[in-house]
């Protein structure tokens, strides 16, 4: 409901991923995308799938698959959506694999640990060319940083979690969301 009135235009959903505290069951996944208006993408967070995870996300009705952590070509080969490919700080030398694959719609780059709410040095990806495939910021992002964020990299759009849950992480304070959408759309370039 939040995201529907502030109009975002991306939501994912956490799955098949235990060691997260926003991890959400495949079941649980079809009942928010239900209620998410038809104009948001929306996107499965999943950490190395497998072909069955895969096949289950599809299958549930998701527009996009934001793949962390390993991707083999095969599974490549086997997914039918879209792909965000995230590149931790760490990893962000793993770009060049993927920047000519079909597959991949674009990628999300995030902190050293995502999750973790810190942000990363954003001139890193200064070197990073802009080749027609959405450009997407995460890591540490939240209503007090997103605007310096979105004016230093220009990316086609950010990723937000823990920046907009309420003290202590049980759940996504409304009032944060609304702030970091406002403060998103405030920028001009």
């Amino acid at each position: 409901e939040y995201l529907n009135r502030c109009g975002v235009d991306f939501a994912g959903v956490v799955l098949f991923y235990e060691k997260s505290r926003r991890n959400q069951t495949i079941e649980e996944a079809g009942e928010i995308l239900k209620a998410l208006d038809a104009s948001v993408k929306k996107v499965a967070v999943v950490v190395s799938p497998s072909a069955g995870e895969v096949r289950q996300i599809e299958e549930a009705g998701f527009d996009y698959i934001q793949i962390h952590g390993a991707l083999s070509g095969d599974l490549m080969d086997k997914i039918s959506i879209p792909v965000l490919k995230a590149f931790n700080v760490s990893d962000i030398g793993q770009y060049e694999k993927y920047c000519n694959c079909e597959k991949i719609a674009g990628y999300v780059f995030d902190a050293a640990e995502p999750g973790s709410g810190v942000a990363f040095d954003w001139n890193l990806l200064k070197s990073i060319p802009r080749d027609g495939k959405l450009l997407l910021l995460a890591g540490g992002l939240a209503p007090d940083n997103v605007a310096e964020a979105v004016a230093a990299v220009r990316p086609d759009g950010v990723d937000v979690s823990s920046g907009v849950e309420y003290s202590g992480g049980a759940g996504k304070s409304p009032e944060k969301i609304d702030l970091f959408v406002k403060r998103v759309r405030t920028v001009k370039y």
